[in-house]
């Protein structure tokens, strides 16, 4: 047994998830009824990553920033700006596509039990409420935001603490996120679960009937990836920016898509980051701060299903109001991890510019989560990646200016 975990374990991790992928499909297909017990790997391995992620980000900021050394500079300022511009940028792309392909749905049904912010007013309310929520309860709600915010005034306090509790916070640190290892090494049995799940409830007709509005979502997601993204680190850094995206996606991008949790993704970030032989003063931060604010995807999301609900309903969307749904949407995304549900449930911000009825935005709603399965998967793996490009994308660029 000891050797055949062993050769499993000597397999990439990519081939091991998709060998799950296809054992998950045949189940669903062959036995869709008698195998019950195979859904719930999906549902303990989604448990387990909602349960480690939070105290991860956690003690992983505040180990970072407790243990910089005092004076040295770090390319964060370039860093923000990067996550803030691509953000924008992603809700731009996404208006565009939703321009050249307009996409309409069927409504039907509203999504249950799930309450939207009343307006852009109401989301910032509750991001500045979720930054001074108490620690604990951030942690065990996943309040990245409250995390986040608690670990850096935490970390700047622990700045003058001593050696040995510096060396403490991070043995902690490496232990949860070898924890984390162990669970996404599990994926592969998660993954088919979720798989069989999705196919042996829903099945693949499920997808069919909102196949234009999964390519302009998907269409739009690959854009930023390969163009947008690109061309911002070659801006940057006046090299060819392609090997550093190409890398990004295949090693990052590709275990998000699967586990479609930025936070969780957060190990084998960093793992790219000392690979790539990046400042780890800096990563430890910037990687952590990323999986929080860095959501082109969910941008994408917003703007892209916001215009699909006002072409459904025969809604003029002149050029001034696109381009504040491109500001919102982006504004929104970065809250995103604060506002319960994430970026679908603030479309109905987004679908009030149009005057369109909370009624008619949640059904949209309902649809983004039938659609979510493709969606989440690639929004995560969009933004999960993109923390490690525009992190090496910094510091070639310092690297280039110094010399």
């Amino acid at each position: 047994m000891k050797q055949i975990i062993t050769k499993w374990n000597s397999i990439n991790l990519v081939n091991r998830i998709i060998i799950g992928i296809v054992i998950g499909v045949i189940l669903a297909v062959a036995a869709p009824s008698s195998a019950s017990g195979v859904s719930m790997l999906g549902a303990l391995f989604v448990s387990a990553l909602k349960s480690v992620a939070p105290i991860l980000v956690f003690f992983l900021v505040i180990n970072a920033i407790a243990g910089q050394k005092i004076g040295k500079k770090t390319n964060m300022k370039s860093i923000v700006m990067l996550y803030g511009i691509a953000t924008v940028l992603a809700g731009f792309v996404a208006v565009v596509a939703s321009f050249m392909f307009p996409t309409t749905l069927m409504l039907k049904e509203a999504a249950q039990d799930v309450a939207p912010p009343s307006g852009i007013g109401e989301v910032f309310e509750t991001l500045l409420f979720n930054i001074v929520s108490n620690p604990v309860s951030s942690l065990m709600n996943g309040n990245y935001i409250g995390i986040l915010a608690w670990a850096i005034v935490l970390g700047l306090a622990l700045k003058q603490a001593s050696p040995s509790t510096k060396e403490g916070l991070a043995n902690i640190s490496n232990a949860i996120s070898t924890v984390v290892q162990w669970v996404i090494s599990l994926a592969p049995f998660g993954i088919m679960g979720l798989v069989f799940d999705a196919i042996a409830t829903n099945g693949l007709s499920a997808l069919k009937g909102y196949g234009q509005l999964i390519l302009v979502l998907v269409g739009s997601m690959l854009v930023i990836a390969l163009v947008v993204n690109p061309l911002l680190v070659f801006i940057y850094t006046r090299k060819n920016p392609y090997p550093l995206v190409l890398i990004s996606l295949k090693e990052s991008g590709m275990t998000a898509f699967f586990t479609r949790s930025s936070a969780a993704n957060i190990p084998i970030n960093m793992k790219l980051c000392e690979k790539l032989g990046l400042d780890e003063d800096t990563y430890s931060v910037s990687i952590p701060l990323g999986a929080t604010i860095n959501m082109a995807g969910a941008a994408v999301t917003i703007s892209v299903l916001t215009l699909a609900a006002a072409h459904t309903l025969g809604v003029e969307v002149d050029l001034a109001t696109a381009v504040i749904l491109a500001v919102v949407s982006a504004v929104s995304a970065a809250g995103a991890s604060g506002v319960a549900g994430g970026s679908l449930l603030l479309i109905p911000v987004a679908c009030s510019l149009f005057g369109i009825s909370v009624d008619v935005a949640m059904q949209v709603v309902a649809i983004g989560f039938i659609i979510g399965v493709v969606q989440d998967s690639c929004e995560t793996a969009l933004n999960s990646s993109s923390d490690v490009v525009f992190t090496a994308a910094a510091e070639q660029a310092k690297n280039r200016k110094s010399k």
